[in-house]
């Protein structure tokens, strides 16, 4: 039967680990994004680090290395991350955020099926959002550019403010300004 094989981190956790400014940007991309934790910063960074990579050996080799970097365009352009007559140095210009805005949970606020990102994120994981007609539970799914009008509700559901909550949330900010 052998041995199990090595089950190893898609990420890597950053050299320095209490770096104030490092975290102060992570804690922002994290609540921009509604992400759950520092794990999902540093998942979108290994993809972008990789991409990035690739793209640098690529354009160390000259001509050779275009063609064996169209495969890479090729899926940053199907994920909708550059435009499709990009070419490698494009690749190196691109950020964190690019990945992130891929995600199936932002996707969803964009589209407006959600108010905010948690909403969002309880909406995926409890199944009642669907890509192409399929339920998805992945928060973190990397929606393609051409699945994104695919994007709805795989149940009814009502999303809007309730009139007894829309009632509570006068009455505190009333309360609120009286205070002031």
């Amino acid at each position: 039967m052998g041995d199990p094989r090595r089950i190893r981190n898609k990420y890597e956790t950053p050299r320095r680990l209490w770096d104030s400014e490092r975290i102060r940007k992570e804690k922002k991309l994290a609540s921009t994004y509604g992400l759950k934790n520092m794990r999902e910063v540093w998942l979108a960074l290994q993809q972008l680090k990789k991409a990035r990579r690739n793209a640098i050996r690529n354009i160390a080799l000259g001509q050779m290395g275009v063609e064996k970097g169209k495969p890479l365009l090729v899926r940053l352009a199907k994920l909708g991350i550059l435009p499709a007559d990009a070419d490698l140095e494009d690749v190196l210009s691109l950020t964190v955020e690019n990945f992130l805005d891929r995600r199936l949970q932002t996707r969803v606020v964009k589209k407006g099926l959600a108010r905010t990102m948690r909403q969002a994120r309880q909406l995926i994981t409890h199944g009642f959002i669907a890509v192409r007609g399929r339920k998805v539970t992945v928060p973190s799914y990397m929606v393609d550019a051409e699945e994104d009008q695919y994007i709805s509700y795989y149940k009814p559901i009502d999303v809007s403010i309730s009139e007894p909550a829309q009632k509570k949330n006068s009455q505190k900010s009333d309360s609120q300004q009286a205070a002031s």
